[in-house]
């Protein structure tokens, strides 16, 4: 099983349409779940699964709910989600009171690993204990990145939080909500992955297709299957893929 978390220091990047659209491609040939780690549970939401954690998220944490009892299913097959729900708010403080505060993230999915072969991690954006126990159970982190002047300093950040970790993931960036009627936005998407070896020259754009996922509440490839926007997922799953190394076709 291989783990991918979808995170940035910086919130309103698309990290939920990046995760939920990840899940349901890799979905397509391999036994997905998507853990959706934010309070505002928009990974939930979109999938349209309850948001509803049996015991919380506290007993989720303390191991009293066990975590195929709070898995869900979804209209799509092989995606299941394990929902945020209203508890997700107490999680930061659920994990400091846990043993081992900082992996427990990894030892709670060794107890799927032989149900899935990958889990998408939906992150909060800041940098917390959430965020480190997300890190360290990953192998691989897929920030996203805005096209605007300090939008690296975000994945300095991300980059800064793995170095002290004793089990860093491989990292790498996509330029996100991108105009290219903007000329900072042209700039950024020519100029980013030449320039960074972290930034994949994959661009998801800024488009109302992306838009519409809330009133769809449903991945793109679902809806708009012949857009620009899924064709750009498909191809961020391709490269997610290969990075993580999970295999073709494990259904």
């Amino acid at each position: 099983m291989k783990t991918v978390a979808v995170y940035s220091t910086k919130g309103g990047v698309g990290k939920t349409t990046a995760a939920v659209n990840l899940a349901w491609e890799a979905s397509r040939e391999c036994r997905v779940l998507l853990w959706d780690l934010d309070p505002q549970g928009a990974s939930t939401y979109v999938l349209n699964v309850k948001a509803r954690v049996k015991g919380g998220v506290d007993s989720l944490i303390r191991g009293k709910t066990e975590m195929d009892a709070a898995i869900r299913s979804t209209a799509y097959p092989n995606l299941d989600v394990l929902p945020a729900d209203e508890t997700y708010r107490r999680l930061e403080l659920a994990l400091d009171a846990a043993k081992k505060s900082t992996q427990r993230f990894a030892k709670m999915l060794e107890s799927v690993s032989d149900h899935y072969d990958v889990v998408i991690l939906d992150c909060p954006p800041g940098a917390s204990l959430v965020a480190t126990n997300a890190l360290h159970a990953a192998d691989l982190a897929v920030v996203p990145l805005v096209p605007s002047p300090l939008s690296l300093r975000s994945l300095v950040q991300v980059n800064e939080i793995i170095e002290v970790s004793d089990r860093p993931p491989k990292v790498f960036a996509f330029l996100s909500m991108v105009d290219r009627r903007k000329l900072v936005h042209r700039s950024a998407a020519e100029l980013l992955p030449r320039e960074h070896p972290q930034v994949i020259d994959i661009v998801v754009p800024a488009t109302v297709v992306i838009e519409r996922m809330g009133a769809e509440r449903a991945p793109i490839g679902a809806y708009a299957p012949g857009s620009e926007a899924a064709r750009v997922f498909a191809q961020l799953w391709d490269y997610v893929r290969s990075s993580s190394k999970v295999k073709r076709g494990s259904l």
